[in-house]
């Protein structure tokens, strides 16, 4: 099968398998269990936790950079 003269036909199927996935998973009703207060505590936990590096050296100069 020559594939490069049947793109135009691959392009459409696959066209037509997203957009039905995109239609059956837009149906989901798991989605409306979560409350918007208890996505920000979750949001608010994680950032509270989150261990953050802060670098304390000093930059290369030019020659420095060129001798590397």
């Amino acid at each position: 099968m020559n594939i490069a003269k049947h793109m135009e036909v691959i392009f459409v199927a696959a066209a037509v398998i997203g957009a039905a996935t995109s239609y059956a998973s837009a149906a989901n009703d798991r989605a409306e269990a979560l409350a918007p207060a208890a996505i920000t505590t979750v949001i608010a936990k994680a950032d509270s936790s989150m261990p953050s590096v802060t670098v304390s050296a000093k930059r290369l100069t030019a020659a420095e950079k060129a001798a590397l």
